[in-house]
């Protein structure tokens, strides 16, 4: 391999507002991430009053210090749980991602019992659930830091409740997988809830603070008539001597979280140290440049292979068929030692590079190498040359290729992802192991202009044939409204907040994230666990 030639001019006018532009993308993006943290800090005098730690704090304290963290789905709910867009407080109210735990790699879920004490909503359902997934497809151990007051009955949809059920799911297929689950009860773990311990294997609560019941103290007044005290119903002393449920008793957070991590430390699931990244050299072209190399009008080409050379090892790379379907880049390369193949764009898929692509993919997969799939298409190419040429048939040869790939797979949709594209590129839908998104990606079934004019030619059309004449004001006002829509749903922050990737994240942390994910595959090949039939219960 030998190291890429950049033509990229840092200093030059177009590069400099490319960069200002992407740079306030992540300052928007910070400022929605930090309108969560500013949330739940609002209830520290609650907090402090009770001796308990803010869910931030027992996160930090659960992490290995200095070691790195992977948030999951940080905007999780933007867009989705309330409409009001100035005011919504994104991420689902739980704080997600991998990290270190004693030396573990783990999926770690806090709920942010700060907002709303904990309440579940639709988007924080599903981040707990795709955490799960990851951690499931990954060979990760779970642990789950609870203090939620159960669903919001104020904003109480009856498919949230079905859907909600696959968490328990989960967690039942995580235990029987050979991959522990540990939990700790930090305040009420109510209703639904309650089955967050129940179907853990190594629960923790806190004396004094903790609750696992069904039904609460009003609850089971409204049903039965019975009263009880919440601390008699189901407190920690209760579930540790009498119902079984607790396996360690802590006296206050910060000894919950203690236990916590020496029953991680006892697993001996501590990973082996890595010298890849150590040996590895680093990009030779300057990764902070990603802000200004990538494009912010997706109209106009940017060669992604200016991105990759800023994202690999000594920024050297092995073109694969470089003179063959020339919009579409394959190659190979290294990310902190890992090897990885990447499959890219430099413009619509054609006949000649979905063959290539889907070529590529089945040799990674004969040698066993992950692929990543950096998005920046406008689809799948249209005409009738095309169409001629077997568009459909070599476009669903690709597509038979990477949904059937059984090598770690991660996308990053890094600018546009329009039409079948999103697909062929390995969209969400075709379940990459980790898929994240840069701040400027725009994602659609087609641009909002392609949208709104292919309806005006079929109104056209539909009035000609009737011999009616059109109400052109009505139809600029139609126009108008549907390129809204469109521009409105592409946003890489509408996306992110319905869950439709694994976060936003900054182009110039891509390389640390990439290297993160593959060492997080890697370790999962490489990690025997027992399975068994059914998950582990309390007897």
């Amino acid at each position: 391999m030998t190291p890429f030639v950049s033509r990229i001019q840092p200093a030059s006018g177009a590069f400099q507002a490319q960069r200002a532009g992407m740079v306030a993308l992540i300052d928007e993006l910070r400022a929605l991430e930090q309108r969560a943290a500013d949330a739940s800090a609002r209830a520290a005098a609650s907090f402090a009053k009770r001796g308990a730690l803010l869910p931030r704090e027992r996160l930090t304290r659960l992490l290995d210090f200095g070691r790195p963290f992977l948030p999951i789905a940080s905007i999780a709910g933007y867009a989705m749980d309330d409409p009001d867009l100035a005011a919504v407080v994104p991420g689902g109210s739980q704080l997600a991602g991998i990290g270190f735990v004693s030396g573990v790699r783990c999926m770690v879920v806090v709920n942010d019992s700060g907002i709303d004490a904990g309440a579940l909503t639709e988007s924080g359902n599903q981040k707990i659930m795709r955490c799960q997934e990851i951690a499931l497809a990954n060979k990760l151990p779970f642990v789950h830091l609870v203090e939620s007051a159960g669903a919001n009955l104020r904003k109480y949809r009856v498919e949230k409740f079905i859907r909600g059920g696959g968490m328990f799911y989960n967690l039942a297929r995580l235990s029987a997988a050979g991959l522990p689950v540990v939990t700790v009860v930090h305040g009420s773990s109510t209703a639904g809830g309650a089955y967050m311990p129940g179907l853990s294997d190594y629960v923790v609560m806190v004396r004094g603070q903790a609750k696992a019941f069904l039904a609460g103290p009003p609850l089971l007044k409204a049903a039965t008539g019975e009263i009880a005290t919440a601390e008699a119903l189901g407190g920690t002393d209760m579930h540790a001597s009498i119902s079984g449920l607790a396996e360690y008793v802590a006296e206050d957070d910060a000894h919950a979280i203690d236990i916590a991590r020496d029953i991680v430390d006892n697993l001996g699931w501590q990973c082996a140290d890595d010298a890849l990244a150590a040996s590895a050299p680093p990009p030779r072209l300057d990764p902070e440049e990603l802000a200004g190399v990538m494009v912010l009008e997706h109209r106009k080409p940017v060669d992604m292979r200016e991105v990759i050379a800023r994202l690999v090892d000594d920024s050297r790379w092995m073109d694969f068929k470089p003179d063959y379907g020339t919009a579409t880049v394959c190659g190979q390369a290294r990310i902190e030692g890992h090897p990885v193949g990447f499959v890219s764009n430099n413009g619509p898929i054609d006949p000649a590079g979905a063959t290539k692509a889907a070529q590529f993919i089945q040799l990674c997969n004969q040698s066993g190498t992950p692929i990543v799939y950096l998005q920046n298409t406008t689809g799948f190419i249209v005409g009738r040359a095309s169409e001629e040429a077997g568009m459909i048939k070599h476009g669903s040869k690709m597509i038979q290729a990477l949904a059937n790939s059984q090598v770690p797979q991660v996308t990053i949709y890094c600018g546009a992802s329009f039409g079948a594209g999103n697909y062929g590129m390995c969209g969400r839908a075709f379940h990459p192991s980790f898929c994240f998104s840069w701040p400027n990606a725009r994602t659609a079934v087609m641009g909002g202009e392609q949208a709104a004019t292919t309806l005006e030619i079929v109104a056209r059309q539909q009035a000609e044939r009737k011999g009616r004449p059109l109400d052109e004001a009505r139809l600029a006002a139609q126009k108008e409204e549907i390129v809204g829509n469109f521009e409105r749903q592409a946003s890489a922050f509408y996306t992110s907040g319905h869950m439709l990737d694994d976060g936003v994240i900054d182009p110039r942390d891509t390389r640390a994230v990439l290297a993160f994910v593959l060492a997080t595959a890697r370790e999962a090949a490489q990690r025997s666990t027992r399975p068994i039939q059914f998950g582990v219960a309390r007897f």
